[in-house]
Parts: C-alpha cells; structure tokens; sequence
C-alpha cells in the first residue's frame, strides 16, 4: 500500500485544479498547496505540472483571480 498516499495527493492536486477552473478563481491556500507541491520533492506528473502552470499562468493574466 506504499504508492496509496502519492496516488491520494495526485488525486487531491487533480480534484484543486479542477475545483479552481471551474469557481474562476483561487485562494491563497491553494496557491501555497500547488506552489508547495511544484517545488517540495512530492513527485508531480507531468500532466499535473503543466495543470498547476496553466494556473500560475492565469493568475498572471488575469483570467483567473486570487483571492484571500
């Protein structure tokens, strides 16, 4: 049951991407989780990196807002 937490945090990250894309925006939590797990050595896919830089990306733009 080792690969049981990593493919519950793979999930988590999926289920935040998806909850963020779809309310429009994100708090500063979330931000701190996928920043954390962009940059810890918590092993992220390469779909769900590309999710989390899509996201930063947004925020940028402006198509997605930050809230508090």
């Amino acid at each position: 049951m080792a690969s049981t937490p990593q493919y519950q945090s793979n999930l988590n990250i999926q289920l935040l991407v998806e909850k963020i894309l779809s309310e429009g925006q994100l708090s500063r939590q979330e931000y701190l989780q996928m920043t954390r797990a962009i940059l810890s050595d918590y092993n992220v896919t390469e779909e769900e990196s590309s999710q989390i830089n899509r996201i930063f990306d947004d925020v940028q733009t402006g198509s997605l807002k930050l809230v508090d």
